[in-house]
């Protein structure tokens, strides 16, 4: 595939991986081909984050057998989302196409991704028409997340995914932006850009199992909340506003019955009130440290991952000098540090 110029396109596919050691041979033996009969020129990314069983193994393998793959492997589990970061971040691609490892973003729609993004939109994006068997306490979970996320103010993600192509442009902008704590399916909406959306069906999984938990879940809803909305925050506001208000009129009934002398003990009253009012506080409080939480992960300014391996860096470093070579690297700076005037030679401490 060329860009009518005459000039080839390049594609890179990111995929964050965690334990599927049994699915990866099954995902490339199904995406390779789709790639190849694009473009020559393709790179797979695959991102390895911190798996527990043999997955490692299985890229680094592959790999080997393999040039257009560039598997990378995290010191630790950092999560999905940097993981996606790490991928893009390695992508050279004039596009890079953002899918899952388990085959349930179909490799067979990527054709129609690229197509639309020949026709010049900027991002191309896979919305979920029918969605994989799931119980009714996720339906739940889902239907809840998107209806507040796009209440609170963010952009519509009902059925969103993050099947996406992204023009090299639209990578460029996304390497950019400095949050540690990252939502990809919201930032790559914020971004804007021209945008194109293609339907496909959630397919079933071919071996493994998902591996969102409903902690997980939930970590990754508060911080999608949190990172596109003060709502919340206002909503504190507002609740303390209401306390305030129920309070001046407790205040003057009981005011007014106290005068006229009809007071009451009211004890079972009390301790509601200062039960309902004790809780209202902690959400409150709950609410506040949660952003605070953000703020301080931003202000430390740790990376968003750490790279332990890379098989295209290891090759290069391995290829870069020759032990010949090196031998004469280093006798040159010899030589070049005692032909200085010894007030310019480098000194050691």
């Amino acid at each position: 595939m060329s860009d009518g110029g005459g000039t080839i396109v390049k594609l890179s596919v990111c995929i964050p991986v965690y334990n599927e050691q049994d699915q990866v041979a099954d995902t490339l033996a199904q995406l390779s081909p789709v790639l190849a009969s694009l473009t020559p020129d393709y790179e797979i990314i695959l991102v390895d984050d911190g798996s527990s069983d043999a997955t490692w193994q299985r890229l680094s393998d592959a790999a080997s057998a393999d040039s257009h793959l560039h598997v990378l492997r995290l010191s630790r589990n950092f999560g999905k989302e940097a993981a996606l970061c790490a991928a893009l971040a390695e992508a050279t691609g004039d596009a890079a196409i953002v899918m899952d490892a388990d085959l349930q973003h179909p490799p067979s729609v990527i054709p129609e991704l690229v197509q639309h993004w020949r026709q010049g939109y900027d991002v191309v994006e896979g919305v979920k028409r029918k969605r994989q068997k799931s119980g009714a306490g996720y339906q739940f979970f889902a239907r809840a997340f998107y209806w507040l996320f796009q209440g609170s103010g963010g952009n519509r993600l009902q059925n969103a995914s993050d099947f996406k192509l992204m023009d090299r442009a639209v990578v460029e902008v996304w390497n950019t932006l400095p949050e540690h704590n990252t939502f990809f399916r919201g930032l790559c909406s914020w971004l804007g850009f021209n945008r194109k959306e293609v339907f496909f069906d959630v397919a079933e999984r071919t071996s493994g199992k998902s591996k969102w938990s409903w902690r997980s879940l939930a970590k990754l809803s508060v911080n999608a909340l949190t990172g596109f909305s003060d709502l919340p925050l206002q909503a504190v506001l507002w609740l303390g506003l209401a306390f305030v208000g129920v309070a001046v009129l407790l205040g003057i009934q009981t005011l007014v019955r106290y005068l006229l002398g009809d007071a009451l003990g009211g004890f079972t009253t009390v301790i509601l009130l200062i039960l309902i009012t004790g809780g209202a506080i902690m959400v409150s409080l709950g609410i506040i440290g949660t952003y605070l939480s953000r703020v301080y992960e931003e202000v430390k300014g740790r990376p968003r991952y750490i790279v332990a391996s890379d098989n295209r860096r290891v090759a290069q470093q391995r290829g870069r000098l020759s032990l010949p070579e090196a031998k004469d690297v280093a006798a040159d700076t010899a030589a070049d540090n005692a032909s200085m005037p010894p007030e310019s030679a480098p000194k050691f401490d």
